[in-house]
């Protein structure tokens, strides 16, 4: 008969992986899931009559994809565009959740991809964040520095951003 023997068992500290970037001086991160591909700043087409957020189109392999500036998308200047600019093109669900839609985000430059455990995320702030706050899904500490932790299905809705376009 064998004995049972107690062992420690240790918490399990969930984990998820994220790319992080800059932009505007500031480190943001996506979830790594949601990211279908990163390319070079180039051949953007500009869209008339957008609203000011979307910088244009790009063609990915036969399928037109438009591209947001998050800086814009967050109040700010746009995005100057320089040798480290790129595009991350992320899919994201509809407002109804029935197709998955591509869009390219500007950002500075891709810093990398890190994991960062649950217990390293604060919630958003309620006050002082320069972004709004129903944008940023939690805080992220690493390395003892804070990274901005997107909620990217509110930041990329489609449905506000066309609004935009009519309210302009």
């Amino acid at each position: 008969m064998k004995a049972l023997v107690k062992t420690e068992s240790k918490p399990v500290v969930e984990q998820k992986q994220y790319l992080t970037f800059t932009l505007g001086g500031e480190m943001f991160a996506i979830g790594i899931l949601c990211i279908k591909e990163i390319i070079w700043y180039a051949n953007l087409t500009e869209v008339p009559m957008m609203p000011a957020c979307i910088r244009g189109v790009i063609n990915l392999r036969g399928a037109v994809v438009p591209v947001m500036d998050l800086s814009s998308r967050f109040g700010k200047p746009p995005t100057t565009v320089t040798k480290s600019t790129c595009i991350i093109i992320i899919e994201v669900q509809t407002e109804h959740g029935h197709e998955i839609q591509s869009i390219g985000v500007v950002v500075d430059a891709v810093q990398a991809v890190l994991e960062i455990a649950s217990s390293e995320i604060a919630p958003p702030p309620t006050f002082g964040a320069k972004i709004q706050s129903d944008f940023i899904e939690g805080i992220g500490k690493v390395n003892g520095k804070f990274v901005i932790l997107l909620h990217v299905n509110r930041v990329l809705c489609t449905e506000e951003i066309g609004a935009m376009g009519a309210v302009e």
